[in-house]
């Protein structure tokens, strides 16, 4: 009788200590990194992640956010990624396409007519099905967006409203072939540097202009040294929320779905944070329009015909890339943004 009481008697306080070793080991911690300053939406979305994640996994999983390249350029995030010292990044598409080329339809210059046409498109189940399908051959998953916004020029040099305004100006872009040739293509001389190097170079000269979001463009103080601002909404600056593979395939599949429920929290806070933040400034409690004014900080609004004078100059990059993406996921994006266009 002894010898078949022993057995389960060692089963169960050997239960006992995988529970009491389970609970010594304490919480996932992963680290999230990305690059927006920290009043962006984008840095609150990623902090929205964070806690929605903590608070459905009752502290089973702590997110430490790392805004502002703390944790160095998107490359170097998405580097760190693949090699699974960081599990989470939101790198832009035009620095993954260097990764997934076919990424790069996200970035193709002056495609979407409108905000709203570019939401509708990037929210598009089987968009974002496509073109995150690619991303697991490259050690990591794709699990939703975050967002910058569109894209406009601010310069210290003069008024831009036709491409030949652009003709050698010294301009910052994000380290993307794509970005190179479409600003090429405006005769600008585009210049790679990292976000966070952006105000020093447009204050030492080396740099007379750069390119992002009005909003981003505020929040790091470029419009207190270029004054000139054109609302070009030349591309959407999308984010993919990147998890390295092998981090990734360790969680359950319920912890999957909890991820990826939160980044579409994320996007939504993303979107709402933003639009309240163009409408109200964190420091100066003025909107974008009013700021500009008080700051004399000049803004171009393009006429649809200027516009299109842009979009014509993009024809032989577009053909380029539809060679580099591959047909079909370029045909299979034109033919959703024709769609919702509409």
């Amino acid at each position: 009788m002894k010898r078949f009481f022993i057995i389960p008697v060692c089963l169960f306080f050997f239960i006992v200590s995988l529970h009491f070793s389970a609970l010594a080991a304490g919480p996932i911690r992963i680290k999230f990194g990305h690059i927006a300053p920290p009043y962006h939406g984008q840095s609150k979305g990623i902090e929205a992640f964070a806690k929605y994640i903590k608070e459905k996994t009752n502290g089973g999983i702590e997110i430490t956010t790392f805004p502002f390249g703390q944790l160095g350029t998107e490359t170097s995030m998405t580097e760190q990624v693949q090699a699974g010292t960081l599990e989470m990044a939101a790198i832009t598409t035009a620095v993954l396409q260097s990764y997934a080329p076919q990424v790069g339809v996200m970035d193709l210059p002056f495609v979407f007519p409108d905000r709203e046409t570019a939401h509708t498109v990037t929210d598009d189940p089987d968009v974002q099905e496509k073109i995150f399908n690619y991303l697991p051959a490259k050690g990591m998953v794709g699990i939703g967006w975050t967002e910058n916004g569109f894209r406009d020029i601010t310069n210290s040099k003069r008024e831009i409203h036709k491409p030949e305004d652009m003709a050698g100006l010294k301009i910052r872009i994000i380290k993307s072939p794509m970005y190179f040739d479409a600003f090429k293509a405006l005769g600008a001389s585009p210049v790679d540097l990292p976000f966070t190097e952006i105000y020093s170079a447009l204050q030492n000269g080396t740099i007379d202009a750069q390119e992002n979001p009005l909003l981003t463009s505020i929040m790091i103080k470029a419009t207190d040294i270029t004054k000139y601002v054109t609302r070009t909404d030349h591309m959407l600056t999308e984010c993919i929320i990147i998890v390295n593979i092998d981090f990734w395939n360790t969680l359950s599949s319920e912890q999957q779905d909890l991820f990826r429920g939160a980044a579409v929290l994320a996007l939504n806070v993303n979107r709402e944070v933003n639009s309240q933040l163009e409408r109200r400034l964190p420091q100066s409690g003025l909107s974008i329009d009013e700021y500009c004014r008080k700051e004399n900080v000049k803004v171009t609004e393009l006429t649809p015909e200027e516009k299109a004078a842009f979009k014509n100059k993009m024809t032989k990059v577009w053909e380029k890339y539809r060679k580099k993406i591959g047909a079909d996921m370029y045909d299979f994006f034109m033919k959703k943004v024709k769609y919702y266009s509409k």
